[in-house]
């Protein structure tokens, strides 16, 4: 506790801190006012509503896949702070452009576009444009907000500030996603332009971070890049395993949030309110999990507990699916507000199945990322990372386009979500298997010593 708010007093963190929750904050604001508002006021169907949710997904996961090795190698050969301010300028323009898109539907502007033979709307379009920039601006600071904290933290302190940036980043979440279910769309088209100005500012304080050992020259063949980091990046079990568990967690992860609002509008009758709230209980989940098993560990960075969280995941998923087929038992005939969802029985079991879900994913996600950034030599964290994107990104497109097929055959909500149950057990089978990978490197670095 007592380096967590050192660290926060620290202009070696502070500055990269808050510049990570105003683009978590941002991203979500704009993310769930869109999908909330296309789902509960463009869309009547539930199969168009978890397509739609779907492809969003798909569009803010693509540029992960295809852009990452590159992110990766500017990251490594370049200052790190000097390509967060300038991510942070660009996020000012695509703000504008989603913006613009929120303000148009809210209008009622709803000129028929075709976008490869779909039938749409030009404001569907500038939206869904917006989001696949924003998984671009997400892709460049991604491999940074991990990569750089070994260069500006001492090493005891890196596991103290992974837990900080990824508690801080599900906090911002939290607080995006709940001004998006509660603040009028077109309210939400001026803070998104804001907090991007306000991002950009603050970005400006982050110290430098120059590249650390030989610079190289930078490979912009994408899919020779992408190939060639890949299998540099994993010939090491330990961040071999790491990756593939949390690709593994992310798909996991991909398949939950598409089937949210969906599953509130069409399941639980519940309102917009309340399908941001879902996404709330979340998000304090994650941080709880965050934090709980930075103190667990005590600063050290193991996977010892991963394999019994996500096992603890999955038995919450699979007590989620039970509530919801019992609430269609006796389901409400019109959306309920919040008063009303909570009002309703077993209203409160839902909302502990999904923080139960949550903390457990947190607790199995933290130590992981921590393994990528102090098992990797300095000079290739963001490479590793990048090489952490790609997979991860691979895997969530995977599991959204499961989602869209799902959807395309008519597969109900609800019966998705023991998808994700069944997901689990081979993440935690990942899990283990790290952890045999960290007591076998453990001990050949004791006989070696």
């Amino acid at each position: 506790m007592f380096t967590s708010t050192h660290l926060l007093r620290s202009r070696r963190f502070l500055p990269l801190f808050v510049t990570q929750l105003f683009n978590a904050f941002n991203d979500n604001l704009y993310k769930t006012a869109m999908v909330l508002f296309v789902v509960y006021q463009i869309y009547e169907s539930e199969e168009a509503e978890g397509m739609f949710s779907a492809v969003a997904s798909g569009l803010f996961i693509l540029p992960f896949f295809v852009l990452s090795a590159l992110a990766g190698q500017l990251a490594d050969m370049r200052d790190k702070a000097m390509i967060i301010r300038r991510v942070k300028a660009f996020e000012i323009l695509l703000m504008l452009i989603g913006a613009s898109g929120l303000y148009l539907a809210w209008r009622g502007y709803d000129l028929p576009v075709s976008l490869f033979g779909i039938q749409t709307t030009f404001p569907i379009i500038l939206m869904l444009l917006a989001l696949f920039m924003t998984g671009i601006q997400s892709t460049f600071l991604g491999p940074i907000k991990y990569a750089i904290l070994p260069q500006h933290l001492k090493r005891e302190e890196v596991l103290a500030g992974t837990g900080l940036v990824e508690a801080g980043t599900y906090i911002a979440i939290l607080a995006g996603t709940i001004l998006a279910g509660w603040i009028p769309v077109e309210v939400a088209a001026i803070g998104i332009i804001i907090t991007s100005i306000a991002g950009y500012l603050v970005s400006r304080q982050v110290p430098p971070a120059p590249a650390q050992g030989e610079v190289e020259a930078l490979d912009w063949h994408i899919l020779r890049a992408s190939n060639r980091l890949i299998r540099e990046t994993m010939h090491n079990r330990e961040i071999y395993y790491a990756i593939l568990a949390i690709s593994f967690f992310w798909t996991i992860g991909a398949v939950l949030f598409i089937q949210f609002p969906p599953l509130a509008k069409n399941v639980l009758m519940a309102s917009k309110e309340v399908a941001s709230l879902f996404l709330v209980v979340f998000s304090i989940g994650v941080a709880i999990g965050s934090v709980a098993v930075g103190a667990l560990l005590k600063g050290e960075v193991s996977a010892r507990y991963a394999p019994q969280s996500v096992i603890a995941m999955g038995a919450f998923v699979v007590a989620f699916y039970a509530v919801c087929k019992v609430w269609e038992t006796d389901q409400p005939t019109q959306l309920l507000n919040v008063g009303g969802f909570l009002a309703w029985p077993m209203a409160s079991l839902i909302l502990l199945c999904l923080l139960g879900v949550a903390i457990a994913g947190g607790m199995f996600v933290v130590p992981l990322y921590a393994f990528l950034t102090t098992r990797a030599s300095p000079e290739k964290a963001s490479r590793t990372i990048a090489a952490n994107n790609i997979v991860n990104s691979g895997a969530m497109v995977g599991g959204s386009l499961l989602a869209m097929a799902m959807s395309a055959a008519g597969v109900p909500i609800v019966e998705q979500v023991l998808i994700s149950a069944a997901m689990c057990l081979f993440s935690a089978w990942l899990g283990r298997k790290l952890l045999l990978a960290e007591r076998e490197a453990a001990a050949s670095a004791a006989a070696a010593g």
